[in-house]
C-alpha cells in the first residue's frame, strides 16, 4: 500500500475516453515479456523491502531472511494474477500489480518487539505474525461487501494523518540501517559514507534520468551501492554460494501460525486502512481503462486483498495491496492490457523459485538500504502531507485538532518506548505501534468532531 507517491485519479488519466476492451487484449508474447518485467522493476524493490525490514529487525540470518523474500515474491506473483485474472467471485479483472502493503511494518514490529522482549524467539514472533495476517486476510474477506459504509470513517484528513505517522515511523527504520541496529552510539564512519553516496545516486536519477530509469531509482541505487560495498570488502555475499539455485519456500516454513488476540486486532487495523487505499487505487484504474466501478467490481476487487493477505500468512509472507507506481506506469505506457502484469506476476514467481536470488537480495549491507530507506520512507510520509494539502484545515478547526492529536499519539511510542510497558501483554501490539494508535485517534475524532460533515 503505501510506500512510494501515490498518483491521483486525475494525474493518471491518460486520455478522455479510453477504450473499455483493452484491458481484455492480450500483447504479442515478446512485448508481453519486456511490458511485465518493466512492472517488476518499477515495484521490485518495494516488494522486498518488507521481508528485508523485518527479517533485520528481529535478527535472522541470509539463509532465513532469503526464505522471506522468497516468500514474499511468491505472494506477489499469486495474488497479482488473483487480481488480474480472477476466479469466480474474486478479482478486479484489471492491470494491477499487487504487493506487500508498508502500513503492516509498524504493528509487525510492535509485535516482534513485545514478544522478544518476553524473551521468546525470532521464529515465535513470525509465527504470532503469521496468525495475525491470517486473522487479518479473514477479517478482510468478510468486510469486502461493506467496505462502502467503511469507507466513510475514513475520510482524507483520517488517511492523510495515518499515511504520514507511517512514513515519519519508518524514517526511524532508515536511520537504524544506517547507524547499525543495536549499535546505539556507534556509528561507523564508511558505512555512513555509503548509505549518503546512495541517497545521493538515487536523487541524480530522479532528478536526470527518464521513464524506466527514473521509475528505477531505488533499484539502481541500492544494486550500485550494493557492487560498491563488495568491491571495497564491505559486504559478505558467501551465503550466496551455498544456497541453492532453484528451490521453493513451503508453506509455514517457519512453524505453525500462533493466534494472540492482540497481535489480531492490530492487523485487522492495518486490514481496514489497506482495503480503503485500495478503493482509491480501484476507483484510479477504473478511470485509466474506462471501465466504470461498480459495487459487484468494487467487492471482487477487495476479496482478492483478503484472499491474497491469507495467502500471504501461508506462506509466511504479509498483506498485500495494489501499488500505486504502476498504477501511473500503466498511464505513462498507455498499456492497459490486463495481461501485461498478469505475466510480470509470473515473472515474479519465477524470480520466487530462485533461493540464490533470495539470499543475494538479503545478503546487501543495512548500510546501503539505509540511504534508499531515507528516501521511501520520506515519500510515504509526503504522500500523506500531500493527502493532508487537500483537506480544509482553516475553514473546518476539528480537522486541525485531529490531524494535531493524531500525529502526537503516533508519536508516543517513537519518542518513549517504555511509556506502556505496565499495560498487560495482549495490548502491548496496540500501543507498541504509533500506527494503530493514530488510526484509532484519527477514526474516533473525525466520528466525534466532524458530525456535521459525515
Amino acid at each position: 500500500m503505501l510506500m512510494e507517491s501515490e498518483i491521483s485519479a486525475e494525474a493518471v488519466v491518460a486520455e478522455a475516453e479510453p477504450d473499455p476492451g483493452a484491458v481484455d487484449e492480450i500483447p504479442a508474447l515478446s512485448r508481453l515479456v519486456v511490458l511485465g518485467l518493466q512492472h517488476v522493476m518499477v515495484m521490485y524493490a518495494g516488494a522486498v523491502a518488507v521481508p528485508l525490514v523485518l527479517g533485520h529487525a528481529l535478527g535472522l540470518s541470509a539463509s532465513q531472511i532469503g526464505l522471506l523474500v522468497s516468500a514474499d515474491l511468491f505472494g506477489c506473483g499469486l495474488v497479482t494474477l488473483l487480481q488480474t485474472v480472477g476466479i469466480k467471485g474474486v478479482g478486479l479483472r484489471m492491470p494491477i500489480m499487487m504487493g506487500v502493503t508498508f502500513a503492516s511494518i509498524g504493528p509487525m514490529l510492535a509485535i516482534a518487539n513485545s514478544n522478544i522482549a518476553a524473551g521468546q524467539s525470532a521464529e515465535h514472533s513470525l509465527q504470532v505474525i503469521c496468525g495475525a495476517v491470517l486473522v487479518a486476510g479473514v477479517f478482510g474477506l468478510a468486510i469486502a461487501p461493506v467496505l462502502g459504509k467503511v469507507a466513510r470513517f475514513f475520510p482524507p484528513v483520517v488517511t492523510g494523518t495515518v499515511i504520514l505517522v507511517i512514513g515519519v515511523s519508518l524514517i526511524g527504520i532508515g536511520v537504524g540501517w544506517i547507524v547499525g541496529q543495536g549499535k546505539s552510539g556507534e556509528v561507523d564512519a564508511a558505512h555512513a559514507a555509503m548509505s549518503f553516496f546512495v541517497l545521493a545516486l538515487i536523487l541524480a536519477v530522479l532528478r536526470f534520468g527518464k521513464g524506466m530509469v527514473r521509475n528505477a531509482a531505488i533499484l539502481i541505487g541500492v544494486a550500485v551501492g550494493t557492487f560498491v560495498a563488495a568491491g571495497l570488502g564491505m559486504t559478505d555475499f558467501s551465503a550466496v554460494g551455498e544456497s541453492a539455485i532453484l528451490g521453493f519456500t513451503p508453506p509455514l516454513v517457519f512453524g505453525l501460525p500462533r493466534f494472540e488476540l492482540g497481535a489480531s486486532i492490530s492487523m485487522m487495523f492495518v486490514m481496514i486502512i489497506v482495503m480503503v487505499e485500495s478503493v482509491g487505487m480501484f476507483f484510479a484504474v477504473s478511470e485509466i481503462v474506462g471501465t466504470k466501478m461498480d459495487t459487484a467490481l468494487m467487492t471482487r476487487g477487495l476479496r482478492a486483498d483478503g484472499l491474497g493477505t491469507i495467502i500471504g500468512g501461508l506462506f509466511n509472507a504479509f498483506p498485500y495491496t495494489s501499488f500505486s507506481q504502476n498504477i501511473g506506469l500503466i498511464a505513462i505506457t498507455g498499456v492497459r492490457s490486463r495481461f501485461v502484469c498478469a505475466t510480470g506476476a509470473v515473472i515474479m514467481l519465477g524470480l520466487a523459485l530462485s533461493p540464490k536470488l533470495a539470499v543475494a537480495i538479503a545478503s546487501i549491507p543495512s548500510f546501503v538500504l539505509g540511504g534508499a530507506g531515507l528516501v521511501m520512507f520520506g515519500m510515504i510520509a509526503a504522500t500523506g502531507v500531500r493527502i493532508l494539502g487537500k483537506v480544509d484545515l482553516s475553514g473546518n478547526p476539528h480537522n486541525q485538532t485531529i490531524l494535531a492529536v493524531s500525529l502526537s499519539m503516533g508519536m508516543v511510542p517513537l519518542v518513549s518506548e517504555g511509556i506502556f510497558a505496565s499495560l498487560p501483554q495482549p495490548l502491548q501490539p496496540f500501543v507498541h505501534s504509533g500506527i494503530v494508535l493514530a488510526t484509532i485517534s484519527a477514526v474516533a475524532l473525525n466520528w466525534l468532531l466532524n458530525k456535521e460533515h459525515r
